[in-house]
């Protein structure tokens, strides 16, 4: 199970940290991911973090200004947003994949993240 928190209203150019606390999986045994979507729009890939957190990855869109990150003592990951964007407003998903699989198989419900402008 993944849980999401931590999103919210912001103003442009503020900052939001979004968790994604995980039960039954080990978080460092997987590939997470975060994903948003916004109304109207198709999901989107936003960042991952790679399942031996050797490498990550991010969406041209939030390159320079979103951090993804892992706590493997609180088997958590985070998804740090800064100078964030009224086009940043989103539901924002975290998800799970286990090494050497095609897709992420398992899904947070998603937590609103809102910029106002």
């Amino acid at each position: 199970q993944l849980v999401e928190s931590g999103g919210g209203l912001v103003q442009a150019g503020g900052s939001l940290r979004l968790s994604c606390a995980a039960s039954g999986l080990t978080v460092s045994s997987y590939t997470m991911g975060w994903f948003r979507q916004a109304p109207g729009k198709e999901r989107e890939f936003v960042a991952s973090i790679s399942w031996n957190g050797g490498s990550t990855a991010y969406a041209d869109s939030v390159r320079g200004r979103f951090t993804i990150s892992g706590d493997n003592a609180k088997n958590t990951v985070y998804l740090q947003m800064n100078s964030l964007k009224p086009e940043d407003t989103a539901v924002y998903y975290c998800a799970a994949k286990r090494p050497f699989s095609s897709g992420y198989g398992y899904w947070g419900q998603g937590t609103q993240v809102t910029v106002s402008s």
